[in-house]
């Protein structure tokens, strides 16, 4: 067992740091919950833009991972894992994990510095919001199988293909393209005017994070890094979202936690609250364990990546592969605790279980996930 001291003990100095900083997430977002008001029966939730500029102008929260000098406020992501993790007790509906996660680490993988003076102080400041498009049939996120060609027409590259399951694309500004050249994959920015390009919202599971199809038809493109290399970086890109998602997904195992116990100690049957039987009880000491490894493993791989520990990409893999499990567990568990309300669109239990469902799904489902474990141990 390691003996090296974890920054989110108690009493070290760091950790009054991110309980600060938890604190002004915890407290400005409490409000702004997006399940506070589910519109029964419908098929999204509307997204308050005034959120997304206040978290940008208050809390500077699309600043936090993005180096100082591109505009950022240059912290790690053990920062943004406590941010991620707030934002999932709330199922938050704005662009960040899309624009502030996705978009940043896109960019700073491509070591492209110009591209990161370019595009990165408009996305620090929120005045843009980015998104990633990688996934094309079957979901998956792996570079080796993008279908979409680059070609270069004299005056420039243009794009053609198709882009699905891209996080806010519909909301973007920019979209980091992966497309296919004679070099191998590489990542391109197209402007959200570009010509040729269509975007179409698409129809999801999780109503509080929408998804759009993207239709590229010659639509020209600004290439991002060296031609071929998306493939190098978008490994280093998917270990640090997979990180981030893990939090998200152990924020919001925590906050279903929450609404279970309370539910379990107010909810009265046959003149005793639920909470005194012996199977709730065990329900939920087993959602317990399961949030508190998930909330361990998402905030060690977040330790390994700002130590530069060499192990961080096995952990990476194996936080995402874990809180993925974790957070449906805990999410069916909630479901069983609240009965009959619990199946209701009146009652933000289905939110979750639906976060928890296409988070599990969203980088190319359980196997895929478990492939990238065995990849990263050597295996």
């Amino acid at each position: 067992m390691s003996t090296r001291p974890d920054i989110f003990e108690r009493d070290s100095e760091r950790e009054k740091e991110l309980a600060e900083l938890r604190s002004a997430v915890r407290d400005f977002l409490a409000p702004r919950s997006g399940h506070r008001e589910v519109p029964a029966g419908q098929a999204g939730i509307g997204r308050d833009s005034a959120v997304w500029r206040q978290l940008s102008q208050q809390l500077r929260l699309p600043a936090l991972s993005v180096p100082e000098e591109f505009g950022g406020d240059g912290f790690g992501l053990v920062e943004l894992v406590v941010v991620m993790e707030e934002m999932g007790r709330v199922l938050l509906d704005a662009p960040f994990f899309s624009s502030a996660v996705l978009a940043v680490q896109a960019l700073l993988a491509s070591g492209d510095r110009r591209a990161c003076q370019r595009y990165l102080p408009e996305l620090a400041s929120g005045r843009q919001i980015g998104a990633l498009a990688v996934a094309e049939r079957g979901s998956a996120w792996d570079p080796v199988l993008v279908e979409t060609r680059a070609a270069n027409d004299g005056q420039g590259w243009v794009l053609t293909g198709r882009k699905l399951f891209v996080i806010d694309g519909a909301q973007a500004d920019l979209l980091l393209v992966v497309a296919r050249t004679v070099g191998g994959p590489t990542l391109f920015a197209v402007r959200r005017d570009a010509e040729g390009l269509a975007v179409h919202e698409m129809e999801t599971l999780d109503l509080t994070r929408p998804m759009a199809r993207l239709e590229l038809a010659g639509t020209p493109a600004v290439i991002v890094g060296r031609d071929g290399g998306a493939a190098r970086a978008m490994t280093a890109v998917l270990d640090v979202a997979s990180v981030a998602l893990a939090a998200e997904q152990a924020g919001a195992a925590q906050a279903e936690l929450d609404l279970s116990i309370e539910y379990a100690r107010t909810r009265v049957q046959f003149g005793r609250p639920i909470g005194s039987f012996q199977a709730v009880q065990h329900m939920c000491a087993e959602m317990l364990v399961q949030v508190e490894l998930a909330l361990a493993a998402a905030r060690e791989a977040a330790l390994l990546h700002d130590e530069r520990d060499p192990g961080f990409g096995v952990a990476a893999a194996a936080a995402h592969a874990y809180c993925s499990r974790a957070a449906m567990n805990v999410a069916a568990a909630t479901i069983q605790v609240h009965g009959g309300i619990g199946f209701t669109w009146e009652h933000p239990a289905h939110l979750y279980f639906r976060r928890a469902k296409a988070s599990q799904m969203l980088f190319g489902g359980p196997a895929v996930v478990y492939e990238r474990v065995l990849e990263r141990l050597g295996i």
